[in-house]
């Protein structure tokens, strides 16, 4: 059985936890031995536009799922200094994949996820991340290190899906997910 978790909190960014929760429960219609949870430390997290949902478990049970997704939203300003909410985690990048969304990044490198490596987040973080010592990759959507993840900008959340669903499985399924929630005929615009 895979397994993903999706690392939610109060304030996260709407579409920043339901796009990928999307992409990621597409995938587990294929492929019945997949699973996906969104994990908090309360029973229920609120969203930035005020949309209560229920947790299927705590975030201390990331540590085995295949692949960690770190929502992003100012709920992330107060959590990655909070050391007692950091110690909670146990993430290996040596055998999961882990990724995150625009202010999401700063968790990972809270986390220390990010040593040494470059990163990309939404630009009212810019600042924020490179004095917690990373280097901000600021003219790309998604930069990849082994199996550590960055993106930024709400809609950068369907490459980064397709990155992770093709790691966890293989580029065809990561093609046939996208290809589900593409425009129909994208890139045919008809103007009259």
């Amino acid at each position: 059985m895979k397994k993903a978790a999706i690392i939610v909190f109060d304030q996260f960014t709407d579409v920043d936890v339901f796009l990928p929760w999307d992409l990621l429960n597409r995938v587990r219609i294929r492929h019945k031995d997949f699973e996906v949870k969104l994990l908090g430390t309360a029973p229920t997290h609120r969203s930035s536009a005020g949309i209560d949902i229920a947790m299927h478990g705590m975030i201390e049970a990331c540590k085995d799922a295949d692949l960690v997704f770190f929502a992003s939203g100012s709920g992330t300003r107060r959590l990655y200094q909070n050391t007692e909410y950091l110690s909670r985690f146990t993430i290996d990048t040596s055998r999961q994949l882990v990724c995150s969304m625009c202010s999401g990044a700063l968790l990972l490198a809270g986390l220390g996820l990010l040593d040494g490596l470059s990163a990309i987040t939404y630009p009212s973080v810019f600042t924020e991340l490179r004095n917690m010592g990373v280097e901000v990759i600021e003219d790309h959507h998604l930069v990849i290190h082994g199996n550590v993840a960055t993106a930024a900008g709400c809609l950068a959340a369907v490459d980064l899906m397709q990155w992770a669903i093709g790691r966890l499985y293989d580029a065809g399924t990561a093609q046939d997910v996208i290809a589900s929630v593409k425009p129909v005929g994208q890139g045919q615009v008809c103007m009259y």
